[in-house]
């Protein structure tokens, strides 16, 4: 629904976010980095694009329990899984997917209970 109403900001482009250059390509790992320099964060120590979706791939495995071949689809990584050959692309799975893990982000973001994690070296 919220990606509907966004069609009448950004037209009816394939990507939500496309290239800059707008040559039919989604936005780059670089794009991405740049807009995390601009709200501070240094991409060099603190957090990158990628590691973002290591991040999420993690946890949408560990946490969410879902299937790792559903993940690396939505995440844009079918090939790792062999998959010339296989034209699945799991959408119902990954829609039910993006929704728990937005519910997930969404506990996280008001206050969900943190279990600290001791130092191996203690």
């Amino acid at each position: 629904m919220i990606l509907r109403d966004l069609q009448a900001l950004t037209g009816q482009r394939e990507f939500l976010f496309p290239g800059a250059r707008s040559n039919g390509k989604p936005m780059s790992d670089a794009a991405i980095n740049a807009a995390l320099r601009r709200m501070g964060y240094d991409t060099r120590t603190e957090v990158t694009g990628h590691g973002l979706r290591a991040v999420a791939r993690t946890l949408l495995h560990q946490e969410l329990g879902f299937a790792p071949d559903v993940i690396e689809h939505q995440l844009a990584h079918p090939d790792a899984l062999g998959t010339a050959y296989n034209r699945t692309k799991f959408i119902k799975e990954r829609r039910k997917m993006m929704q728990e893990w937005a519910d997930y982000l969404d506990k996280l973001k008001s206050g969900a209970e943190v279990i600290p994690l001791r130092d191996s070296a203690a």
